[in-house]
């Protein structure tokens, strides 16, 4: 069910996240919303590529 790019969208949505909360909470909180802004680009992303590829495999 999970694949590998499955995986490395999961792991970009984790770190774009850490980031953000780091970044938030250590006095650059600019910085760290845009890079929250991130977490629904790569999970929308993700599902997108997803989406795609069932389509195809479905032809």
């Amino acid at each position: 069910m999970f694949r590998t790019s499955d995986f490395f969208i999961l792991l970009a949505v984790a770190v774009s996240f850490a980031v953000s909360g780091f970044s938030y909470f250590n006095g650059l909180e600019t910085q760290g919303l845009f890079t929250a802004i991130w977490v629904p680009s790569i999970l929308t992303f993700g599902i997108y590529f997803k989406l795609v590829a069932l389509a195809s495999k479905e032809k």
